[in-house]
């Protein structure tokens, strides 16, 4: 029998022994928070973000110093960072195929586009004067007052459209006009905060106002070869995969090629390997069966032992200590306020406009205002790309977990179990008006 190589004789197995450890201490963790998450009514990715941070310096880090040290040394950390960009990138790929483009209902597109517009512009414009205000306590140096005010404008105008359509299905609402209407909202808001990322990503890292145009123009000239070219190519997977009700291993294996290659000529632009995978997946047939073939087949794999990871490498970035002193703390404050506030009363104020009760409205307003995972892979690049500083990170981290956590519960509140109930069926030609 042969022995063994010690970990001193062979570097990777050393490094490998030390990176399994950690991947074990992340999926127990991750799985102990979301099933607390659960318990408590809210979603399992709430729990795995707390989880993420539990294990960076914040709790773990200060409890237990020495065994954090030893679970994540430094040599085990950039290994983190690549898998966490393989699953941010799939991820992406994944909510990107999912988003649906047509609407059956006459006017729907145009009511989706009000509510849209409703949500991502009050957060836009309180974020950015948040962040003009605030530019010099919590910025770099290197980092213009305008560049900072858009980034935390842009942070603040996400939703969580994954956690919303997971929601809106487990409660029987996405067909509703409520649930429709909220989802292509979502997923409009979502794709223009990523556009705007992705120039604010240009601007950052190119060499002057030439540099910035020329990384912008190859990522326009990409997102429309991807949508124009690659998705007609791509037609007859969806109706092969429509035709058979699976989606085979060769089909699997282009899909994965089409996500990862796209992420990388993205990163090779300069605009971040998650805005290749999010166009990518906007590329994929649109067939429902195709849709839900793919994320049967990827989604478990991608948040079961990825996404965790991605959370566990945002808490060792995350130091919620450093928010101490009367100026950290109002500047939370107002970064907190001018979130929530531009989010929750935009998104209500523009579904009582489209005819909805304020019931309905402010059920809406509070689903919208969940950021979830979106936001933490928004700062993640940002922290990344030199954007921002670990102060705000932390802070923008915590915004995330409070306005996740308070979506369901404002939801319940807004509308309860009863009138939940006669929204499930309702008539698909009209908004659904609250009961007198």
């Amino acid at each position: 029998m042969l022995p063994l190589a010690a970990p001193a004789e062979d570097p990777n197995l050393e490094l490998t022994l030390k990176v399994l450890p950690a991947l074990v201490v992340i999926l127990i963790a991750a799985a102990v928070c979301g099933r607390l998450a659960r318990t408590v009514g809210q979603p399992r990715v709430l729990g795995e973000m707390v989880a993420g941070v539990l294990l960076g310096p914040t709790l773990f880090g200060q409890v237990w110093p020495d065994a954090q040290a030893k679970v994540f040394p430094d040599e085990v950390v950039p290994v983190l960072y690549i898998l966490s960009n393989i699953g941010l990138t799939l991820y992406m790929f994944l909510v990107g195929a999912g988003i649906d483009h047509g609407s059956k209902v006459p006017g729907e597109g145009r009511r989706a586009g009000l509510l849209a517009v409703s949500g991502i512009g009050p957060a836009i414009a309180l974020g950015f004067v948040t962040g003009a205000l605030l530019w010099g306590t919590l910025s770099r140096d290197d980092v213009g007052r305008w560049e900072f005010a858009l980034f935390l404008g842009g942070a603040l105008s996400l939703t969580a459209f994954p956690m919303l359509a997971r929601i809106l299905y487990e409660r029987g609402l996405e067909n509703a006009p409520l649930g429709r209407l909220s989802l292509l909202a979502a997923s409009v808001d979502d794709a223009a905060a990523w556009c705007l990322l992705a120039i604010l990503s240009a601007w950052h890292l190119g060499t002057g106002p030439g540099g910035a145009l020329r990384t912008i123009a190859l990522a326009a000239l990409f997102a429309a070869v991807m949508l124009v070219v690659v998705s007609r190519f791509l037609r007859p997977l969806g109706r092969e995969v429509a035709r058979t009700g699976k989606l085979g291993p060769n089909a699997l294996y282009l899909v994965i090629l089409v996500a990862l290659a796209s992420g990388w000529i993205t990163d090779w632009i300069g605009v971040y390997s998650v805005f290749g995978g999010f166009i990518a997946g906007f590329a994929m047939p649109r067939d429902a069966a195709f849709r839900e073939a793919l994320h049967s087949r990827m989604m478990g794999v991608v948040s079961t032992l990825l996404l965790p990871v991605f959370f566990a490498f945002s808490g060792l970035n995350t130091e919620l200590g450093g928010i101490t002193g009367a100026t950290m703390l109002l500047a939370f404050a107002a970064i907190m306020a001018a979130g929530f506030c531009g989010k929750y009363f935009g998104c209500a104020f523009a579904m009582r406009g489209l005819g909805f009760g304020w019931r309905d409205a402010y059920a809406v307003g509070g689903l919208m205002n969940a950021r979830g995972l979106m936001i933490l892979i928004f700062i993640n690049i940002g922290l990344a790309q030199g954007m921002i500083t670990r102060e705000l990170f932390a802070m923008l981290v915590l915004v995330a977990v409070l306005t996740t956590a308070a979506a369901v519960p404002l939801y319940r509140l807004a509308l309860p179990e009863r009138l939940e109930r006669a929204a499930r069926a309702p008539d698909e030609s009209e908004p659904l008006v609250e009961a007198a």
